[in-house]
């Protein structure tokens, strides 16, 4: 089956003399959720992370474990689905020149994926939006939000980067991240369909001077509000001027962030550093008054997902969809005035779409649910002020010996890593072995990483910190991560449990705490396979679900929640 998308984009090569092009998941504000979707548009393709190649010939579409089947079903018919990990020693483009939008990639990108065997040509146009006309979207301005909510004012922090700045002897940092921006300004937009994520970049000196490189439609509040004066203003047609008129001779550049395209407009005027923007750390470590707020966010998320599990489970007539729950859990949260939209695309998968790691039910591929089949959903809101992130398991009827082994394999990771020592194991690194143990002493594993950080009022997957074999980033007092170990059977079932978690220091200790509450399926456990540590784990955290909710559910709900305990 011929995509004529496709068909118009090889159109071009020969105009730009390439002999493919390059499209990332990622607009020019690298962020995971975009309203503009170029990956979309020309592989179908709808996970949240991957690189499709179009050459003259073939089609490659590069992912990672979690969307492999994903993919398949989604692009397979024009695309070959290739692990990320095959693209770094990828002979696919020897010899090849690969057009790219320098807005789009970093020189990072560029240098580890694509430059050892092939050519880039940069093509100051994108070849997608001359073939897929996007609707404008309306400009909302940005607001501001109050120290009640932040813990911190924008002086306070703009006062840290400064200090930082003048340690370091850098002149200049160039915020090209939307949520660092937001996090140091204090604000927050409109500008994608899960985050409150404020689009722009912003410059700051040593000497605490700051631009915020925006349309002027969006700063509108921010000028009201005396946050900043016009003169602090650059309209993104006129940074090449503005930054030649900055006077100094260095500026620190963000190496995940910042694209080949301002990299090049900088390098003219600075001499360029290239490190890792210092907000990511200052962002990830939550204060008191973010910690509060992200307690009672739990706690309100909590009740509405109670309150789903309830009537899911105690359904008489078994006569709906994944897309119909995924709607009733929406409905359920929407009864709180303080939610605002979900923190990503809910995956709602029963049966053998439960083991699709970031499947999407829709209108057009949604199947019934099965008593006889368990159900993965995972979900999450942003509300005012906090974001969520929560996966349960849940089943209708019995399930057969092996399915609770596996289900209780992957819970017992997930104590072990909400109960990890964190005065041994500081680093993600270590905590990822904890959490498979279980699952490898049987021969079992998943395909993607035990947890990720999780933005204040932001973006519900931020680092530094993860839980990942990869990720050597000490773990410190008021991170916040999830706790998702899990298990997947292509073409049979998928099965995951996630809390958010906190670190606390309590006395000279550092431990985790549990954000999430709602009740994990008693009736996939099987606990003869339990030590006590973990029997007397799971008493305490229904007894604390139960403790925490019960004054907000009706007398059926409370009843139900009571035999967890």
């Amino acid at each position: 089956m011929i995509n004529k998308n496709i068909e118009k984009l090889r159109a071009q090569f020969e105009k730009y003399n390439i002999d493919g092009y390059v499209i990332p998941k990622n607009d020019e504000f690298f962020s995971e959720y975009t309203n503009i979707d170029r990956l979309k548009f020309i592989s179908n393709f709808t996970g949240s992370a991957g690189y499709a190649v179009i050459l003259k010939n073939v089609n490659y579409l590069f992912v990672d474990g979690r969307y492999t089947i994903q993919a398949k079903i989604e692009s397979g018919k024009n695309f070959k689905i290739i692990d990320y990990k095959k693209i770094l020693d990828t002979k696919l483009f020897k010899n090849l020149k690969l057009g790219i939008d320098p807005k789009l990639f970093t020189s990072n990108q560029i240098k580890k994926f694509f430059l050892k065997n092939n050519k880039i040509t940069i093509i100051n146009e994108n070849l997608i939006d001359k073939i897929f006309k996007t609707k404008n979207k309306k400009l909302i301005p940005f607001y501001s939000l109050d120290k009640k909510v932040t813990g911190e004012n924008h002086y306070q922090k703009i006062k840290k980067i400064s200090s930082f700045l003048k340690k370091e002897k850098f002149d200049f940092i160039f915020i090209s991240a939307p949520e660092n921006v937001a996090w140091l300004l204090n604000i927050r937009g409109y500008d994608s369909p899960t985050s409150p994520i404020p689009n722009c970049h912003l410059v700051m000196s040593k000497k605490k001077e700051i631009y915020l490189i925006v349309n002027k439609k969006k700063s509108k509040n921010l000028l009201k509000e005396k946050k900043l004066k016009k003169s602090e203003i650059i309209d993104p047609k006129n940074v090449t001027i503005f930054f030649e008129k900055l006077k100094g001779k260095n500026i620190l550049i963000d190496k995940k962030t910042c694209s080949i395209y301002f990299e090049k407009i900088l390098a003219k005027k600075f001499k360029i550093i290239k490190k890792e923007d210092p907000i990511y750390f200052l962002k990830s470590i939550k204060n008191k008054v973010e910690l509060d707020n992200m307690i009672n966010t739990h706690l309100i998320d909590g009740i509405a997902l109670t309150k789903f599990i309830f009537w899911l489970k105690n359904k008489k007539k078994f006569n709906i969809t994944e897309v119909d729950a995924q709607n009733k859990l929406e409905y359920f949260r929407k009864q709180n005035p303080k939610y605002l939209f979900p923190s990503f695309n809910t995956i709602a998968g029963s049966g053998k779409n439960g083991a699709i790691v970031h499947y999407r039910a829709m209108k057009n591929n949604t199947k019934f649910l099965k008593k006889n089949e368990i159900f993965l959903c995972d979900s999450g809101g942003q509300y005012k002020f906090g974001t969520t992130d929560v996966t349960r398991t849940i089943c209708f009827t019995n399930q057969n010996k092996k399915i609770k082994d596996i289900f209780t394999y992957v819970l017992k990771g997930h104590i072990a890593v909400v109960q990890t020592n964190l005065n041994k194991k500081k680093t993600g690194r270590l905590i990822d072995t904890e959490a498979r143990k279980f699952l490898k002493k049987k021969g079992l594993d998943y395909n993607h990483g035990t947890g990720h950080g999780v933005g204040f009022f932001l973006n519900v997957h931020e680092g530094p910190q993860s839980i990942s074999s990869q990720n050597s980033v000490k773990i410190k007092d008021g991170m916040i991560l999830s706790n998702e170990p899990g298990y997947y059977r292509k073409g049979k079932f998928g099965i995951r449990i996630e809390n958010l978690i906190y670190a606390k220091k309590v006395g000279n200790n550092l431990i985790f705490k549990n954000l999430t509450l709602a009740p994990i399926e008693k009736d996939l456990i099987n606990f003869k396979l339990l030590t006590k540590k973990e029997k007397d784990y799971i008493f305490m955290y229904h007894f604390e679900v139960y403790s925490k909710l019960s004054p907000f559910l009706n007398k059926q709900e409370k009843k139900w929640l009571a035999n967890f305990i």
